[in-house]
């Protein structure tokens, strides 16, 4: 079964080639690599790109962290109160916001978690949010999904759909985040799948990454867009914001573990906006997007 060394260099492998594709689609952009410690134990790799061609803020972070539980994780795993139980945790985590409103925003973070007293589980997500919904990129976004997860299991795709519309979704704006993707957490030993399937199934998903976003920012980084286009964006990117400044959970286990902060923001856009009462006008594309960000559909 595979340890948690053998799992954190396959997430250090995925950084580095992630961000060797999204600078060769870019064309102009390069990362550039922030390396840290966490004082309580572990660090990470934080590699930002900005004001590239195609890429206007992205970040693709590598972390892997130890030392004593938090609360909050022994009181989600209940443990005997005469004993101290150390976590670790490693992950990849990606969000890319980019110059053109026609082309999509992106977020997938793939991670492992483990506990001195036995307990470990995979987690992670995909999810596509769109400036302005395209049925096209959606439905190929959600098939390349849907593949992906069946190699695995033909439930995954199914089951972690609906758990991403439910996850992704700004309670208090009653909308989706965007057009969905895939989200699980906790995946962990069961008769249907062990660790190394399990693990074989996060290396899929973190895999698919690049050959899917790099498509969808060929296909729409050279088409034309107004300053009206790039005012809606700025909305847009201010939902993004909502949603993971209250209920993101990525951001509140780094903010509750002591986390480093500019890390942890890097999923936060260099501009957005917010205009009171907004309202799009009728039958605009604006409108559309709107009418698409909802829980339930069927892309595939």
């Amino acid at each position: 079964m595979p340890s948690k060394e053998i799992i954190t260099e396959w997430f250090k492998s995925l950084q580095d080639s992630i961000c060797k594709e999204l600078e060769l689609e870019d064309g102009s952009g390069k990362f550039e690599e922030d390396k840290w410690t966490r004082e309580e134990g572990g660090g990470g790799r934080t590699r930002i790109l900005q004001n590239g061609a195609v890429i206007e803020k992205g970040g693709v972070n590598f972390s892997a962290v130890h030392g004593e539980a938090p609360d909050f994780i022994t009181k989600e795993n209940p443990v005997s109160k005469k004993e101290k139980f150390t976590f670790y945790a490693a992950g990849v985590s990606i969000v890319i916001h980019p110059v053109n409103p026609m082309v999509p925003i992106i977020h997938m973070n793939v991670r492992y978690f483990e506990m001195s007293n036995g307990v470990w589980w995979f987690g992670g997500g995909i999810d596509l949010t769109p400036h302005y919904a395209d049925e096209e990129d959606a439905v190929f976004f959600h098939t390349s999904l849907k593949t992906a997860c069946g190699k695995h299991n033909s439930s995954f795709y199914p089951d972690f759909k609906k758990w991403a519309d439910d996850y992704f979704f700004i309670t208090h704006r009653k909308e989706t985040r965007g057009i969905g993707g895939i989200f699980f957490d906790k995946l962990t030993r069961s008769p249907a799948h062990n660790k190394q399937q399990l693990f074989s199934f996060i290396q899929e998903i973190g895999s698919s990454f690049a050959p899917v976003y790099t498509a969808l920012m060929n296909k729409n980084k050279n088409k034309s867009y107004t300053e009206e286009n790039k005012k809606w964006q700025l909305l847009r990117r201010g939902r993004y914001v909502e949603f993971n400044l209250v209920y993101d959970k990525g951001t509140k286990f780094g903010l509750e573990t002591n986390g480093r902060i500019e890390s942890i923001l890097m999923s936060l856009p260099q501009t957005a906006g917010w205009q009171y009462n907004y309202l799009p006008l009728p039958n605009s594309p604006e409108e559309k997007t709107l009418s698409l960000l909802k829980k339930g559909i069927n892309w595939v």
